[in-house]
């Protein structure tokens, strides 16, 4: 079934569709009253929640968000500064959506989906009316005239840097009546007709309604970030959720940028959701420097960036969360595996408070509305791996940042986030402070992913992958908890092995879980090295134990030169495992030495 204002082509939705909604008997809709983003206007009985309203002469976006009798209560989506009462309103009888099509690759795009016009210190968004860039796309037809097409089912097939495919739109079927020869054609060419309906590459869909599917499968094959922290010991699987708190500089925008930069995903859906626009022009320049080591063109090209910075209007910061994730089930349908990272989801939850103040809704805790933890549910509900109309599969991976005012994790926002996700990468204060990127805490952050993901491991010829975390964790876990003894007596005063414990968390720590992200050698660490790394580790520490019960001295063995050890995250490329087991053998060899 498809959802109101759905269509399979057409110019951006956002802006221009149908007439305005009018009957002879409605009063004529205009403006009655305007506080800041909220619009009361007198409207036609015809409205319905979450339709789209023009408002002004400037034709601000707006959407329906209370009725009562005949006035609406409308959420404005640009600054409406001049809108006064008694200006228009036109409302369009449809939800607020989106234009969807292939060229939204490489773009930069605001929280409505509307092109950016640059991505410099400053990002403004293009005018409704600004042509677009005009581009053509190399399409192939895999239909032919008198074939029968249901929803989903492939019209055609797009040359690009990832492979991308022309559907047949959700809730169409007939038979194909006219196909398209291969060629070159822009995004609203017509490229077969099926029934009386025409497909193009391009279509539209309301952001708020997740594109439907054929059945959600079981989540269970890891997504590769490249960071050894999380591939390590706090794994995701495709398809399922994360959320990443931390309080201020404690890397969480980094962490983000890093895994849109490495992880295997097909395509990146990046939302800048009310963070400053320096750090936005920082990842879109990054993002254009880097290559793709998949295809060899700009990782660029395979992401969409969506910057509704924080100098930008209020709610479409709301929409933007709704935006990408639109965009990103567009991406899945074609069969391929999504990433879609929110940064943040606080910013989010703060326009949405500003904006139940503004109606009068009753508080609840810390002032937020009291539909808080249902539409962060809602959003979170999004990421799925699923089997599509077109019978392929594909994922979409939510990874959310969340900015708890002063590190507090029992604020709302943070509290509701952890109850609808399958993985916490919780950002430690201390360790960012001490310098240890990622600062992902090993004692505060958990994954549900990764009892599935150890026995994929182990049907992927890699059955030692959850041992090792086991035995990193528990390591991790008791120089932890040995710490604050050593802070009190003194390392000296534990019995020998208490001490290699201690010695083992600190090997971890800095030969392993921490990670360069400025080194071309460490800023991606692929599974090989991962592996190597934990296990060249975990070796030298055996070693030092069966030195210490054997009778040497503790100090001896901590004495021992670590540094090639130390230093192989670094002298190692992504996948280099001779370098790592080199210098885990010189390790070896040193320990050996008479002390």
């Amino acid at each position: 079934m498809t959802p109101p204002g759905a269509s399979g082509a057409g110019p951006l939705a956002s802006h221009v569709g149908q007439a305005p909604l009018r009957s002879d008997s409605s009063p004529r809709p205009h403006v009655v009253r305007v506080a800041g983003p909220l619009v009361e206007i007198v409207c036609p009985a015809t409205v319905a929640m979450h339709d789209l309203v023009m408002l002004g002469e400037a034709r601000l976006p707006g959407e329906v968000v209370a009725i009562r009798g005949d006035s609406a209560v409308v959420q404005a989506y640009e600054y409406t500064g001049g809108l006064a009462p008694g200006h228009p309103a036109e409302p369009h009888g449809r939800p607020l959506s989106v234009r969807l099509a292939p060229d939204l690759l490489g773009g930069v795009y605001d929280g409505l989906l509307r092109p950016l016009a640059g991505a410099g210190d400053l990002l403004t968004a293009s005018t409704p009316n600004e042509a677009c860039e005009r581009r053509t796309w190399s399409f192939t037809p895999v239909l032919t005239e008198g074939t029968r097409v249901s929803a989903g089912d492939t019209v055609g097939e797009i040359e690009a840097d990832v492979p991308l495919r022309v559907l047949m739109p959700p809730g169409h079927f007939g038979v194909a009546t006219m196909v398209e020869a291969a060629g070159e054609y822009a995004a609203d060419a017509v490229l077969a007709v099926v029934g009386d309906r025409e497909v193009r590459m391009e279509q539209s869909w309301p952001v708020r309604s997740p594109r439907p599917v054929v059945e959600r499968l079981p989540a269970n094959v890891p997504l590769n970030t490249g960071q050894r922290a999380v591939d390590l010991l706090f794994p995701v699987a495709r398809g399922s959720t994360v959320a990443v708190p931390g309080g201020f500089g404690t890397g969480k925008t980094m962490l983000l940028q890093q895994i849109a930069k490495w992880c295997d995903a097909d395509v990146i859906v990046y939302v800048g959701c009310g963070e400053r626009g320096n750090e936005m022009a920082d990842v879109i320049d990054e993002l254009a420097e880097l290559t793709d080591p998949r295809t060899g063109g700009s990782l660029a090209d395979r992401t969409v960036t969506i910057a509704n910075t924080s100098n930008m209007p209020m709610m479409a910061r709301e929409a933007s969360v709704h935006t990408g994730a639109t965009v990103a089930e567009y991406f899945r349908d074609m069969g391929l595996d999504v990433v879609l990272i929110a940064d943040s989801t606080s910013r989010w939850a703060e326009a949405l408070r500003e904006f139940a103040s503004r109606m009068g809704e009753l508080p609840a805790e810390e002032g937020y509305p009291a539909g808080l933890a249902s539409q962060l549910a809602a959003f979170y509900e999004r990421a799925a791996v699923v089997r599509t109309l077109g019978g392929t599969t594909g994922s979409v991976t939510v990874i959310g940042a969340v900015s708890p005012p002063g590190g507090d994790r029992t604020e709302p926002v943070t509290a509701h986030t952890e109850r609808f996700v399958r993985c916490l990468w919780s950002l430690d204060r201390d360790l960012a402070y001490a310098r240890h990127y990622p600062a992902v805490s090993w004692a505060q952050s958990f994954s549900r992913d990764a009892s599935a993901l150890a026995a994929a491991h182990a049907r992927a010829a890699a059955p030692e992958w959850g041992n090792q975390r086991r035995r990193v964790a528990l390591l991790l876990v008791e120089a932890d908890r040995l710490a604050d003894l050593v802070d009190l007596v003194g390392v000296t005063a534990l019995p020998p092995r208490e001490r290699i414990s201690v010695l083992a968390g600190r090997l971890l720590r800095e030969a392993v879980i921490q990670q360069n992200a400025l080194s071309p050698a460490d800023a991606y660490s692929g599974p090989e090295k991962t592996t190597a790394l934990v296990e060249a580790v975990l070796t030298v520490i055996d070693r030092c134990r069966e030195l210490v019960d054997t009778g040497s001295r503790p100090e001896f063995v901590e004495a021992a030169d670590f540094t090639p050890l130390l230093r192989a995250r670094e002298a190692a490329g992504p996948g280099d495992t001779a370098a790592v087991a080199a210098a885990r053998d010189t390790v070896l060899a040193r320990l050996e030495e008479p002390m």
